[in-house]
């Protein structure tokens, strides 16, 4: 059984889709858990929800790609619980368009929050967890990161930045016993999903060999694991939750 009691966690862009099914999950393992996102009525709603659970919790609107909105994050975890144990980015967005259309502004945005939220608040989240010699650290990256996908250079550029990223920090941090790994999850059903045209959907569910798509409660589950003890000697890896759909 997976036990997260008394767990001080921090889950980025959970006021809906996977973050928020994240968040459910950390607190109904046990795990104190504080909501971000720029959405600040989103995050109001689960942070009340998961308190409903009998777990501890709070909430801040930030903008992880800016640094003050990180290290405020951050500070706030470690103000209301004491520490930090499980840092979750999953903060994430897309501004899909073929290259050649491509603007800069659409290509910087992708990476701000994707990419360098992702170093920000793991690099602050870092410090504190450097205290108390132990820690989990999970990002999100995406089937996309792993194989590209057509009209996504710049979502997909910076999934596979995580990836990178993610190996680095576990390297960094295993003298500290901080363990730093990345789920890529494969097409999953959240509200931006749901904004696919239904023939195009169908099609994509074709490719999948378990014949649906993910829920965020597939992912919630694999993050849950990796933030538990029971991945104590996991650090570094890449789990992929796709259903066997490796194809974009």
């Amino acid at each position: 059984m997976i036990d997260l009691k008394n767990q001080a966690a921090v889950v980025t862009g959970s006021a809906r889709g996977i973050g928020k099914a994240i968040a459910h999950k950390l607190a109904s393992l046990g795990a104190n858990v504080i909501i971000s996102d720029v959405n600040e009525e989103g995050a109001r709603a689960t942070a009340a929800e998961i308190a409903g659970l009998g777990v501890k919790t709070g909430f801040l609107k930030s903008d992880v790609s800016k640094p003050a909105d990180a290290e405020a994050l951050i500070e706030k975890c470690v103000q209301d619980f004491g520490k930090i144990d499980i840092l979750v980015n999953n903060a994430g967005i897309t501004r899909d368009t073929l290259l050649l259309r491509m603007k800069m502004e659409q290509w910087d945005q992708v990476i701000a929050v994707n990419l360098t939220g992702t170093f920000l608040c793991t690099q602050f989240a870092f410090k504190a967890m450097m205290k108390e010699r132990k820690g989990s650290i999970i990002n999100l990256s995406s089937i996309a990161g792993e194989n590209g996908n057509a009209g996504q250079a710049n979502y997909a550029a910076s999934k596979a930045g995580v990836i990178g990223f993610t190996k680095s920090v576990a390297i960094e941090g295993a003298s500290r016993n901080i363990r730093c790994n990345a789920i890529a999850p494969g097409f999953v059903k959240t509200e931006m999903t749901d904004a696919i045209p239904e023939k195009i959907r169908v099609e994509m569910v074709k490719k999948i060999p378990l014949g649906r798509e993910g829920l965020p409660e597939d992912i919630a589950c694999g993050v849950a694991f990796l933030a538990s003890d029971m991945a104590s000697f996991i650090t570094g890896h890449v789990l992929d939750i796709n259903g066997g759909g490796f194809l974009p």
